[in-house]
């Protein structure tokens, strides 16, 4: 019995060493390492390094998990792989914006390592923008470029950007690569100013600039272009707004240019980024169909609001050059917003109220109020250079506290309030008015006018005054001054002294009967008074009576009497 048990005890200490390695490679199979997640389009690709210590015929399982999933399950396309990477490009999610786990393990029979988890992940955040696919045709001076958008069509990743990819071309002649040419382009569009029979390359990448994506470029592709065409095309188009109509114009140079019509189409803008072919699309515009002259016009209501592109061919007779290159055309760039018209009025002493109205050309326009306006008042004196600028929204603007009896001018302009686009008006018209007199200026003005009266009285004083000097020196009166005449008392003297104008006259009486008596009164011409003579009976012939007299004057009766000799 002991000799049995010996023996056995041997037997299992000698099998031990075949065994132990079998069961130490169950447990210890160690989980992969950097697990990493990249994801170009729709291609979802996991990848990973592998732990030291693995044995032949190891495989790997991925697995997933998304919000609102309670359990991990199996991620299709990773599951017992043998590589260290896998796609995944059949998981249908959801949303590419959601979060993602990944976890990856490795298995060898019955036995497995542990989990190791990759960092979770946005699909949307992680994923590039692949290459697009690009087709060729060419012209004789342009390039036509077709671009289908990167991923598939029915693309889970870029299926709401479809219409947001903008293209970058590099082109360069094939014989000189170092003139590289770099150009935004829509997914069909074509690049212009090329030449004749010339081999050109060219590669293309997509963006989505709003979420700063860049993709990787496309294969190069290269194109001869064709022979210059017996027509040349319009060049320079140019399109402007004149109050209620368009003018288009372009250049056109050609030996003959007698039999020669041109056309113009427009068409949408934004149907340009939209993937597929537009030319169907494409619609005449009135009034430029068959115009012999290098210029059209046609009325502002033939465009809505947005942006459109406009082309031009020319055509004689039965043969037709080709399209021109196609100008952009933004209605609200070419809108005119003509100055508005100001009224301004007095209120009160001191204060103007200025109200800006619409011009009449704009009343029937709805592209005058494209953008709400904003108003820019120019406020200044009459007489002085230094101006006041009010910017405001509203439309009626006072000014207070204004000099009385002073002219104020005023001018306004519209701008669009708009970030996308700067444009305004010229300025209205300049309207002045003069304010009225304040308190002060009455007073003013009341003063003024006492002290032109007061000047005026004493201006006349003086005048009058100066006119009798004048007349005292060169036309002196006949009567003395009455304080001269007052200082002669005494009849006699005072009749000796005045002076007279005329001579005295002797008169002389002749008396014819002596026994008539008569009397004679004389009057003193100085004086106001007067002398009452009497005669008597005498027989002298010779008897007869003088009196002193003052031209001017006349004596008093009964003042002065003399008795006969």
């Amino acid at each position: 019995m002991l000799a049995l048990l010996g023996v056995a005890t041997l037997m299992l200490v000698a099998g031990a060493p075949w065994v132990l390695p079998e069961a130490a490679e169950g447990t210890n199979l160690k989980p992969p390492e950097n697990g990493e997640v990249s994801i170009i389009d729709d291609s979802f690709t996991l990848k990973w390094n592998r732990s030291g210590g693995y044995f032949k015929n190891v495989t790997f399982s991925a697995e997933y998990q998304t919000p609102g999933m309670g359990n991990w399950r199996k991620l299709l396309g990773c599951q017992y792989v043998t590589r260290t990477e896998c796609s995944f490009s059949s998981l249908h999610l959801r949303s590419v914006y959601e979060n993602i786990k990944l976890r990856i393990r490795a298995e060898k029979g019955n036995s497995t390592s542990q989990w190791h988890e990759v960092p979770p992940f946005v699909p949307f955040k992680k994923a590039q923008i692949g290459p697009p696919d690009v087709r060729l045709k060419a012209e004789d001076k342009a390039i036509i470029v077709n671009i289908s958008p990167p991923g598939t069509k029915d693309s889970t990743m870029w299926a709401m950007d479809q219409s947001n990819f903008l293209y970058s071309l590099v082109i360069w002649e094939n014989s000189s690569s170092l003139e590289e040419r770099t150009e935004s382009v829509y997914s069909r569009d074509k690049i212009y100013r090329l030449s004749p029979e010339t081999t050109y390359c060219l590669k293309v990448r997509a963006e989505l600039r709003s979420s700063r994506k860049f993709g990787v470029y496309s294969p190069v592709s290269c194109i001869t272009t064709t022979v210059e065409h017996k027509l040349p095309s319009p060049e320079n188009i140019e399109i402007s707004a004149e109050n209620q109509i368009y003018v288009l114009k372009w250049d056109y140079t050609f030996e003959n240019m007698t039999d020669m019509t041109f056309q113009a189409q427009w068409l949408h803008a934004f149907l340009k980024k939209i993937p597929g072919d537009h030319s169907d699309k494409w619609k005449q515009i009135p009034n430029c169909e068959n115009v012999r002259t290098t210029r059209c016009v046609f009325p502002q209501s033939v465009f809505s609001k947005g942006i459109y592109s406009i082309r031009v061919r020319a055509a004689d007779g039965n043969t037709t050059s080709l399209w021109s290159e196609e100008k952009k055309f933004n209605t609200e760039m070419q809108t005119v917003i003509f100055p508005p018209v100001i009224h301004v009025k007095l209120i009160g002493e001191d204060s103007l109220r200025v109200s800006i109205g619409a011009p009449e050309e704009s009343e029937n326009k709805s592209g005058y109020q494209l953008y709400p306006l904003i108003y820019e008042v120019v406020f200044r004196e009459n007489t002085s250079n230094a101006e006041r600028r009010v910017l405001e929204k509203r439309t009626d603007f006072t000014f207070p506290n204004l000099k009385p009896l002073t002219v104020y001018c005023v001018k306004a302009r519209a701008l669009v309030e708009s970030n996308r686009w700067n444009k305004s008006s010229v300025f209205s018209d300049t309207v002045c008015e003069e304010t009225k007199p304040g308190n002060t200026s009455k007073a003013w003005l009341i003063a003024g006018i006492c002290t032109a009266v007061f000047s005026i009285v004493v201006v006349i004083y003086v005048v009058k005054a100066l006119l009798r000097c004048v007349s005292y020196v060169f036309f002196p009166s006949s009567k003395p001054p009455s304080t001269i005449d007052e200082c002669f008392s005494e009849k006699p003297l005072r009749n000796l002294l005045l002076s007279t104008s005329e001579e005295q006259t002797e008169r002389c009486f002749i008396i014819e009967n002596t026994s008539t008596v008569t009397t004679i009164e004389e009057t003193d011409q100085i004086g106001e008074d007067y002398k009452k003579y009497s005669s008597q009976t005498s027989r002298d012939s010779g008897n007869y009576s003088n009196e002193d007299e003052n031209s001017g004057s006349k004596i008093s009766e009964g003042l002065l009497q003399e008795e006969p000799v």
